[in-house]
């Protein structure tokens, strides 16, 4: 029985063979990056450990959604995608298409050997804007003036909501340039020309985010949570500063100055746990930022610690040459040398990882290099937790363009408006203005354009004109809403001052500004307003009181018609909600804005900012006229406008009683306070009105 004992043998080895593989692929099996209980360097490290050289390059590419596919996500094992401006899976996608698109490219990098999520990132400046529907806050120039950092929080945590709710987990805000010539064409994208006022709008990043908890380390990325986003402060560093403020141009300043001026925003949002820092196009003293290792590698990574991922601007790498991409493989490697950890490409994702590769393996760029930006971008993405919940659903959906958000950005306009003239004289003040008129004239190309009101970087890269984009209330659409229903309001885009003349207006709101613009193609010379403005503003305000409305990214040339204008007022570009305007001119609010950057008299003063030995504005930095919450002035504003008037009567009613009952007086005398008592209402009405359209209060006696 010899087989017997053979048998036997065979199965005990088969049966320890098993065994031993099935320790082997349980072994395997766990895989310390997929272990959320892991510490995030921990699961870091394993999981670089585990990569090839095309795996690390794949994480340090970010290619357009237009060139991408689920097989190429796949295939090169593309670490991010984004959408440049304007780039949308449908004309007014809803929120559960970005979703269906986004997790469609999610699935090809989820199919990868290593199953390493990609990140989604999109331009999101002024809320999510170029998705249709959304809630489209105002321009950073507008926030600026608002002084206001907790209003930045709340911005950045209905941004985040909103973008989440697309299934988009990055975003390449905030701007924190500081802009100190009005000329560039992206002034709008800065909060102010005073360092100090951008260092405290960064407080935004806590609302892109989430607060760092207490005790965490500072100056480490920190997302927290589902509704929050990975945020990007832009662009390193210096943009703000170029000669004559062209865009992508030369910053000629000391270090001294750079450090004063440019830098301090940084120190703030590394601090504030911000994710990713995008580098600018343009150069400091010469040397191009996307190859300066020397503030990128050294000042950035080093003497400020910054632990998060550096990524290029769109073709950034291209632009190290001239004309661009003339020497590809040399901008590859100067700028990953430079230390920029991910390349926007954002098209020819193949000749980029083609030379990476080739720079990597001929020991150009070392291992220790690649390794040290692909950590960075797994960070990132551990914090975000994608490897947990790498794909999004539905749940957020109605968070986008929600009335909450709208109600916020109505705040924000109302606080960010700038009043500048109030009157011919200081005892003539024109606003607040009256609901109720016989007629009013409302002007001008920017009264009744939605897309003129929120500017570039909505919908498309360079905004649109119109309303039929996106959503929103323009600011015909606010006045038309709030004055009295007897009030006749009229509509001219471009009257002639005879016709004003003849109407016979009671006043007149002009809108006029510039039309949208982003980057290169707003830079301006001349800082004009568009045609026909200046004729609008001659032909109303010559004829009737006037109320001049400036919605514009900048300080426009204003000086040649003020001494026209009766009340002028910089509204920037208030985005979505024009009912935030109405808000203050009508007295519902009051004025409260200041001038974030000053307001020149010609631009032959340019570059002008506070503190300069020849300043000289038109409007110091920080002026702002301020009136008082004036719904007493309103005279459509009846008692329903007046919440604190029904209480002073039910108070005097109660204590009416109270008196009568304890003092047990005679008819003659409860009547004598029923008669104090309505003389009183009656006189608070007349005397809070304006004299002409007075409402009439009736007071029935007890």
């Amino acid at each position: 029985m010899k087989w017997v004992g053979r048998v036997w043998v065979l199965w005990v080895w088969i049966m320890v063979m098993l065994w031993g593989c099935g320790r082997a692929m349980s072994k395997e099996e766990y895989m310390k990056y997929k272990d959320p209980k892991q510490p995030v360097g921990v699961r870091v490290k394993d999981l670089l450990g585990r990569m090839t050289l095309e795996e690390k390059i794949g994480q340090m590419v970010q290619i357009d959604r237009i060139a991408a596919t689920r097989d190429i996500v796949k295939d090169y094992d593309i670490g991010s995608l984004l959408s440049g401006g304007g780039s949308i899976p449908l004309p007014r996608a809803t929120a559960a298409d970005w979703i269906e698109m986004v997790n469609d490219f999610q699935k090809g990098s989820l199919s990868t050997r290593l199953g390493i999520p990609m990140i989604y990132g999109i331009d999101a400046v002024h809320g999510h804007n170029s998705v249709y529907n959304a809630t489209i806050f105002p321009h950073n120039i507008g926030l600026g003036a608002t002084r206001d950092p907790e209003l930045l929080r709340r911005i950045g945590d209905a941004t985040a909501l909103e973008v989440r709710a697309t299934g988009i987990p990055y975003v390449f805000a905030p701007c924190i340039a500081v802009c100190r010539d009005p000329r560039w064409g992206r002034c709008y994208e800065s909060y102010s020309e005073d360092p100090k006022l951008v260092q405290e709008m960064t407080d935004i990043i806590l609302g892109l985010q989430g607060e760092i908890p207490n005790g965490s380390r500072k100056g480490v990325p920190y997302v927290g949570g589902k509704t929050k986003v990975a945020a990007c402060a832009k662009h390193f560093v210096g943009d703000g500063g170029t000669t004559k403020g062209i865009n992508e141009n030369n910053t000629l300043t000391s270090r001294h100055s750079l450090l004063s001026i440019h830098m301090p925003a940084y120190y703030d949002s590394i601090i504030k746990g911000v994710s990713t820092v995008m580098v600018s196009y343009s150069s400091w003293n010469g040397k191009k930022m996307h190859a300066n290792r020397e503030l990128i590698t050294g000042f950035l990574k080093g003497t400020l610690n910054f632990k998060g991922f550096v990524i290029s601007d769109w073709e950034g790498l291209d632009r190290l040459t001239s004309p661009p991409h003339s020497n590809y493989t040399y901008s590859v490697l100067a700028g990953v040398q430079a230390g920029i950890d991910m390349i926007m490409v954002p098209y020819n994702f193949t000749e980029f990882i083609n030379d990476l590769t080739y720079l990597a393996k001929n020991n150009f760029i070392s291992m220790d290099r690649i390794d040290d930006a692909v950590k960075r971008i797994l960070l990132v993405k551990f914090n975000l937790g994608l490897f947990e919940n790498p794909l999004a659903d539905l749940s957020l959906v109605n968070e986008v363009g929600s009335q909450e958000h709208r109600n916020l950005a109505r705040e924000a306009v109302r606080k960010s408006l700038v009043l500048l003239k109030n009157g011919k004289n200081a005892s003539d003040s024109l606003l607040p203005l009256p609901k109720k008129a016989s007629k009013i004239l409302v002007a001008g190309s920017h009264a009744d354009n939605l897309g003129y009101q929120c500017g570039g970087w909505t919908i498309a890269w360079q905004g649109f004109s119109g309303n039929n984009e996106t959503t929103g209330t323009t600011l015909l659409g606010a006045i038309s809403s709030t004055v009295d229903k007897d009030t006749e309001v009229v509509y001219l885009e471009n009257p002639d001052s005879e016709n004003v003349k003849s109407n016979h207006f009671d006043y007149a709101i002009v809108a006029v500004g510039e039309h949208p613009y982003t980057e290169s193609a707003g830079d301006s010379q001349t800082l004009t307003m568009s045609d026909p403005g200046p004729d609008v503003i001659n032909n109303v305000c010559g004829a009737v009181k006037c109320i001049v409305i400036v919605i514009s990214g900048r300080p426009l040339v204003i000086e040649p018609y003020i001494s026209s204008i009766d009340a002028l007022v910089a509204a920037w570009l208030p985005g979505s909600e024009g009912q935030g305007v109405t808000d203050v001119l009508f007295g519902d609010y009051g004025f409260t804005g200041k001038l974030p950057r000053t307001w020149f008299k010609t631009v032959d003063q340019l570059p002008m900012n506070v503190g300069d030995s020849h300043y000289d504005p038109l409007f110091p930095y920080g002026f702002g006229l301020t009136t008082k919450t004036m719904v007493a002035r309103s005279v459509s504003a009846g008692v329903g406008r007046r919440p604190f008037v029904p209480m002073v009567m039910i108070l005097l009613s109660v204590g009416l009683y109270f008196q009568v009952k304890r003092r047990k007086l005679s008819r003659s005398q409860a009547c004598l306070y029923q008669r104090w008592f309505s003389s009183f209402v009656l006189n608070h009405f007349q005397n809070n009105t304006i004299g002409r359209g007075r409402r009439q209060i009736q007071l029935q006696t007890l």
